[in-house]
């Protein structure tokens, strides 16, 4: 069953999209003047207080269940991971949802019910101004029990947009090296931490992990046959895996066009590792560059119409920016002897990269025509291997600290540095941020 969703604040668009789950009726409306946005680039940014009381079961009102301590608690959750939205602990006021709001200093307040009816559930929630004391906006959804996680989530993204003008990233996933079973295997996570699982288990190292432009789709390089392989696994499945290329040599760290229709790899079977551009299917289209020094770490422009890339052709690995049109190439990077992992924003305005400074790898950022570089990370540890959020908001990365490496976001204003998976065990590296995900 297909079905869409309406959204009742009168100044946004009214309909946003379709899935296969989601049934929302509209609920109220609201003036312009209650839409606010937030500069959370801004440094002089302060954090936004919300409250999100227990859900209540419609049938039940006098009760608190497990089910709506979950959903409150997994609602706060996605609200906090946006960096700039403190939530009010809900032991402050026992999870109610009449609590003096004012009170407790929050500005805004999460209010949900739900009934559940054998296998589907019915959720109602609005976002309250307190300050204004009338709603900004509600929701009502319908759908299986099993996807209420994803409702929760969807209404974060959206409360996430009425407070800065573009949707949350709740629902994206991270993809990142981890060694906790002993082996260097691809993992996958939700981007709150929840549902770790591992893609690759062939106990032999992987590595380089790319999303396809869609999300379904992951392609990585495996050494689990001898030599360092390229293969894609469909995420939506984790079952269906195909090799792309199994040639003599590298076939590394591929990276996706954003049509989807082709990639460009590391290969060296001609013998110096080289950028070729291949479909789907492994065959090569085209061969980027010629024997120039060593050259990997491709990345395209949103528009598919650039592609950036490390070589040591200078005789130092340093960012290059290449025409796909014309094969033109242009160095970006002309300070530091070692710039390397480049990752194209998702508004094609930055390039995001790994730069060594004073003996510390830290994350830089840089316009594609090059300039001078504006560094993120001042703080003491290795930082590597940029990747975007899909709203270019923030940027995870991987940070080695006393041994140990977890994965970090951060703020392209270098403002707002946390560790993701507090208590994962093992070590995180090079993470790739998915695009946005349709709920399924």
């Amino acid at each position: 069953m297909k079905s869409s969703f309406t959204i009742i604040h009168r100044p946004l668009r009214l309909v946003l999209a379709c899935s296969l789950f989601l049934c929302l009726l509209s609920l109220a409306s609201a003036s312009q003047a209650n839409r606010v946005y937030l500069d959370i680039t801004s440094p002089e940014l302060r954090k936004v207080s919300m409250a999100v009381p227990y859900f209540i079961e419609k049938t039940k009102p006098g009760e608190t269940l497990a089910s709506g301590r979950q959903m409150a608690g997994l609602m706060a959750k996605g609200l906090a991971f946006h960096g700039f939205i403190n939530v009010v602990e809900p032991s402050l006021y026992g999870g109610r949802q009449d609590a003096d709001w004012a009170g407790l200093g929050a500005e805004f307040a999460v209010l949900a019910q739900y009934e559940t009816d054998f296998s589907t559930v019915s959720i109602e929630l609005k976002l309250i101004d307190v300050q204004q004391g009338q709603m900004i906006f509600g929701r009502r959804y319908r759908g299986p029990w099993a996807k209420h996680d994803q409702i929760v989530l969807k209404f974060c993204d959206d409360i996430i947009e009425q407070l800065t003008g573009e949707r949350g990233v709740s629902l994206t996933r991270i993809a990142f090296i981890s060694d906790k079973s002993g082996h260097k295997e691809v993992h996958l996570a939700d981007a709150l931490g929840t549902n770790i699982i591992p893609v690759t288990q062939h106990r032999y190292l992987a590595v380089s992990p790319r999303f396809s432009p869609d999300g379904n789709f992951l392609a990585y390089t495996t050494y689990h046959r001898g030599n360092p392989n390229l293969y894609v696994t469909d995420v939506r499945v984790l079952k269906t895996t195909r090799p792309i290329s199994r040639r003599p040599g590298l076939n590394m760290a591929p990276a996706w066009h954003p049509d989807g229709r082709t990639m460009v790899a590391t290969l060296s079977k001609d013998g110096n590792p080289d950028l070729y551009q291949l479909d789907t299917n492994g065959e090569v289209l085209q061969r980027l560059t010629n024997g120039h020094g060593i050259n990997v770490s491709p990345n395209f422009s949103p528009d598919g119409k650039k592609l950036a890339f490390v070589s040591d052709r200078g005789g130092s690995p340093q960012i290059y920016v290449m025409d796909m049109a014309t094969k033109a190439l242009q160095r970006i990077t002309m300070s530091g002897n070692e710039n390397t992992t480049p990752a194209w924003s998702p508004k094609g305005d930055w390039i995001a990269y790994t730069g060594r400074a004073e003996g510390t790898h830290h994350i830089f950022m840089i316009k594609p025509t090059g300039g001078t570089p504006v560094q993120l990370t001042r703080f003491w540890g290795d930082h590597e291997s940029p990747s975007w959020s899909p709203d270019g908001r923030q940027i995870v990365f991987s940070r080695k600290r006393q041994g140990r490496t977890q994965l970090c976001v951060i703020f392209k204003n270098g403002n707002g540095l946390r560790v993701l998976y507090e208590g994962e065990p093992g070590n995180q590296t090079t993470p790739q941020w998915s695009p946005r995900l349709d709920v399924q």
